[in-house]
């Protein structure tokens, strides 16, 4: 190896080493290198201190469980394809390649990305799809060179506020559960129910059911009845209460609805939104990050 130290390309893809031949070092003027299709499970530190000139490291289909965190040191890396490994995180380390342009790491095990993503400054091409990924951090949105974003086939249900910004010119998103909107915050996250409102709310049970006693003593109790007569009808689930009520709201999957019934949820969905709004403003809520969407 010694003797190839003006090498600037190898390609070793689709052998059987188990893990990437130390000699490497030698080669000191490389710049792509394929270790694409063989079983590598681990990559020894070593080979990051003399392949300084190193751009483009593939290691597609491999059985590569993690990265060590001396990756960094390939300050060099433009491109680095980890596709179809078994990778479950990446270390925040690797976050910081100055010149890295290109990041492929789909068909891994990923369940989340380091909030340091966002010092890739010089990314512009990042794929995750066919990953675990629940959520995306929000130093993603910080990426003002990314142009290609690919996340299909992950579990998000919700994107960072700022995925507005970035400047993207491709974005793949399909095969994940989306939701719709930002879910609406329950009033019960920040304040516990009353007394009197949990009260009355067991009166309102005990009457649908008609509870006898409970009815002759109302009706020796005129104060009572003056309160309770103050109750409102949910739009949503159709309950009774007094004043505070959002803890029921909750997203349906509209698209394992029959048509029926399809139609009678959007008609109570279009209730609650209303009513929704309603409350929010006679509550004096005016923080514009507590929009409600349905």
């Amino acid at each position: 190896m010694e003797a190839l130290s003006r090498l600037k390309v190898l390609n070793l893809g689709n052998n059987n080493f188990e893990e990437v031949p130390e000699q490497l070092k030698y080669l000191i003027s490389l710049q792509k290198l394929y270790l694409f299709g063989n079983k590598i499970t681990k990559l020894s530190p070593l080979i990051f201190d003399e392949l300084k000139n190193l751009e483009l490291l593939n290691l597609n289909k491999n059985q590569l469980n993690d990265l060590p965190p001396e990756i960094y040191r390939l300050e060099n890396l433009e491109c680095v394809s980890l596709e179809n490994n078994k990778l479950e995180k990446i270390p925040k380390e690797f976050c910081y390649l100055p010149n890295l342009h290109e990041l492929h790491l789909s068909h891994n095990f990923i369940t989340s990305l380091p909030e340091d993503i966002q010092h890739l400054e010089n990314l512009k091409i990042l794929i995750l799809s066919r990953n675990k990924i629940e959520s995306l951090p929000d130093g993603i949105c910080k990426l003002e060179r990314l142009k290609i974003l690919d996340v299909a086939g992950n579990n998000i249900q919700i994107f960072p506020n700022a995925m507005g910004y970035l400047q993207l010119e491709e974005f793949y998103c399909e095969d994940n559960p989306l939701l719709q909107k930002n879910p609406v915050s329950a009033i019960q996250e920040e304040d516990i129910l009353t007394l009197k409102e949990i009260t009355a709310r067991f009166i309102f049970t005990q009457l649908e059911n008609k509870n006898p006693l409970l009815c002759r003593a109302l009706k020796q109790n005129p104060q009572a009845q003056n309160l309770l007569s103050q109750r409102q009808e949910c739009a949503h689930c159709g309950h009774s209460f007094l004043s505070m009520w959002l803890e029921c709201v909750r997203f349906i999957d509209i698209k394992q609805k029959k048509t029926s019934a399809l139609a009678r949820s959007l008609l109570r969905t279009l209730k609650t939104t209303f009513a929704l709004h309603l409350y929010k403003l006679f509550c004096g809520i005016r923080n514009e990050n507590n929009l409600l969407y349905l």
